[in-house]
């Protein structure tokens, strides 16, 4: 049994939460030079351009990519075999977040009733999702979630007869309706199968997945690269201004499901889509 204590999730977690609002993701950054060296459209290579200085600046200087430094959403994967000592590991976690949004000068946009609508002050409390896994290694995941985008994250359960078309009809749909409000381009995460929650939160953890990487099956990384040219086809563009780049990847993560069912949840994720990890 490894002992890990909570200081140091505290600490890991402050800083996943500074570095991921600050720092674009290598991969991310990548497709919008590929977007960039790719599109036709003046105006839309032009705000391309912009995104890209933005990312820089922030990196350079240190400071927040985007106003919205949203909410933190926290993937912990903890080996069977680690004992959190020292305190609890949510309160941790919280604490990290917290410690995160003050140091780091991060807007705090979390309310701690969605009716009362009274800000908690401190970005607290985070969305946290556990996996136990094998082994003695606590994996640390931090997504600061923009709700421009989230809000435009929708889930269907679908009929087994609506089959494959009814995936992709559904996933062009949500992408269509979100037009610029997202702030494309975005990435898409889809989940397939589960049950109505499964499936959402497959949708988020496909945003976890770099860009860089397609789906293991061989069917899905078909389909990832099917539904980005379709998407791409909308012409909603940088910004909504038009162009191919509506769009700079498509992740899908599935499950298995019931025979009565085809739930399908779409979650978009803006320009600078934040996710950062760490172990301990």
């Amino acid at each position: 049994m490894r002992e890990v204590h909570v200081s140091r999730i505290i600490e890991t977690v402050k800083k996943l939460c500074i570095d991921a609002n600050y720092y674009l993701p290598k991969d991310v950054k990548t497709r919008l030079v590929e977007a960039k060296e790719e599109e036709k459209f003046s105006v839309a290579r032009s705000i391309i351009d912009i995104l890209i200085e933005n990312a820089d600046i922030a990196g350079e200087e240190n400071r927040p990519m985007c106003q919205d430094t949203g909410m933190a959403v926290v993937f912990i994967e903890i080996g069977q075999d680690v004992h959190v000592v020292g305190g609890g590991l949510e309160d941790a976690i919280n604490e990290g977040v917290r410690q995160g949004y003050r140091d780091g000068i991060l807007r705090k946009s979390v309310v701690g009733d969605p009716l009362e609508r009274i800000n908690t002050k401190d970005n607290t409390p985070a969305i946290i999702h556990y996996q136990i896994v094998k082994g003695d290694t606590l994996k640390i995941t931090v997504a600061p979630k923009g709700f421009g985008s989230e809000n435009m994250s929708q889930l269907k359960m679908l009929k087994p007869a609506d089959g494959l078309k009814g995936v992709k009809d559904f996933v062009l749909k949500v992408v269509k309706e979100a037009g610029p409000n997202p702030c494309p381009p975005i990435i898409v995460g889809v989940g397939i199968g589960g049950s109505f929650d499964k499936s959402a939160f497959l949708a988020k953890k496909a945003l976890m997945r770099s860009t860089d990487l397609r789906n293991k099956n061989t069917y899905y990384a078909k389909l990832e690269e099917e539904l980005l040219k379709e998407i791409n086809d909308l012409g909603v563009g940088p910004q909504g201004f038009g162009g191919k780049t509506t769009a700079l990847a498509v992740n899908i993560e599935t499950y298995a499901t019931h025979i009565a069912g085809l739930p399908v949840a779409v979650n978009i994720n803006c320009h600078a889509t934040r996710h950062i990890e760490a172990y301990l």
